[in-house]
């Protein structure tokens, strides 16, 4: 898969742009706040239908306009070209249309396009919160499967209402009976949920261990495990079962709390390097190496899910990394269309820049094209 072109109309600093892609390396190139990393969240808004910088998609839109358009096309390996555009308003209504058909549902979206985004927040996935590494899973998996992004759509509106109704039995137990069916559909879902996240993990796991030997000289051994209170995780059925008898146990504390304590919206991933937990106590420069080793894996999985290699957005990631892993990360992208921004060719490899297509960028205006 590669991009092949972009259009863009009032989206944050730029009036108008139109600029074609390299299908292997772009370097994006101009100072800060000129609208390099805008450009990035353009195509991908395109693929995900949001951004990864704001929740306020209202802020996608240029000073006093009244609307943002995007137009990207892309060409598949079987060389067929699709077109993927949307426009978003100041009220932050959304439309988009693959080839000219609009699309009602955000789900039916994913997939369209597939991209992976590596940018600075990226090298904190191992020391962050376990909200950060289960986003990480939510994203990757919602991206490559529309069944999972349906259940944890699902799963999250249970959730709340289980929530809600956990705060109104506090005040009466009239409501207490209502938890069984809470409980069931939450299982239901939350089940399908934790089995494709450990198939998921288990090939995260597969390839993470291959791709960080190759970076560390075969000096360390990376492991990645999924962390989920749920015991029995032999199949389906099981995996419900031991989930609701856990909801049931918890009910009380749960009441008490006012909020459910267990189920995949509480699980994690162990990252370990030689069996020692890296979020706690390995070094920065072990935590960037896992880190980088996760994002190479991910492009690895989605070409065995799809069938092509997904295209690479890498937003001032360069800068963070030391010539040897920067090194270790352009071999690795041979075969990968990628999209670089930086703010100076001089932290790059010399081959590195020779074999890409320079854009400059300079107050939301793209230079050449």
């Amino acid at each position: 898969m590669r991009l092949k072109s972009i259009k863009l109309k009032h989206y944050r600093n730029y009036e108008q742009a139109q600029l074609k892609f390299d299908p292997y390396l772009n370097l994006i190139i101009g100072d800060n706040a000129q609208g390099k990393t805008n450009l990035l969240e353009a195509v991908y808004v395109s693929g995900f239908g949001k951004s990864f910088r704001t929740n306020k998609e209202s802020e996608l839109v240029g000073f006093n306009r009244d609307m943002a358009y995007v137009s990207i096309e892309i060409e598949r390996d079987n060389h067929i070209v699709d077109r993927i555009e949307y426009r978003i308003n100041h009220q932050s209504k959304k439309e988009f249309l693959i080839n000219g058909i609009n699309i009602t549902k955000i789900s039916e979206l994913l997939g369209s396009i597939n991209l992976i985004l590596f940018y600075p927040d990226d090298l904190k996935l191992i020391k962050d919160s376990p909200v950060e590494r289960r986003r990480f899973l939510n994203r990757e998996l919602s991206h490559i499967s529309k069944i999972y992004c349906g259940d944890i759509i699902e799963y999250n509106r249970i959730l709340l209402q289980r929530n809600e109704l956990l705060k109104k039995i506090q005040s009466s137990k009239d409501w207490y009976d209502m938890l069984d069916v809470y409980d069931e559909q939450l299982s239901e879902k939350g089940s399908r949920i934790i089995a494709k996240r450990m198939s998921f993990t288990e090939k995260l796991n597969r390839i993470s261990h291959e791709i960080h030997s190759n970076l560390t000289e075969s000096k360390e051994n990376l492991t990645i495990q999924y962390v989920t209170t749920v015991k029995n995780l032999d199949n389906y059925d099981k995996i419900k079962g031991d989930l609701i008898d856990q909801l049931n146990k918890q009910r009380e504390v749960d009441i008490r709390r006012g909020f459910t304590s267990v189920g995949p919206h509480r699980d994690d991933l162990d990252i370990l390097v030689n069996d020692i937990n890296i979020k706690s106590f390995g070094s920065q420069g072990q935590q960037r190496t896992a880190a980088l080793s996760l994002k190479l894996s991910e492009i690895e999985i989605v070409k065995e899910e799809v069938g092509e290699y997904p295209i690479l957005l890498l937003d001032d990631v360069m800068s963070e990394l030391d010539i040897k892993r920067q090194r270790d990360l352009i071999y690795a992208l041979k075969d990968v269309q990628t999209i670089v921004t930086t703010t100076d060719l001089k932290n790059l490899l010399d081959d590195y820049i020779n074999n890409g297509k320079i854009i400059e960028i300079e107050h939301g205006s793209v230079l050449n094209t």
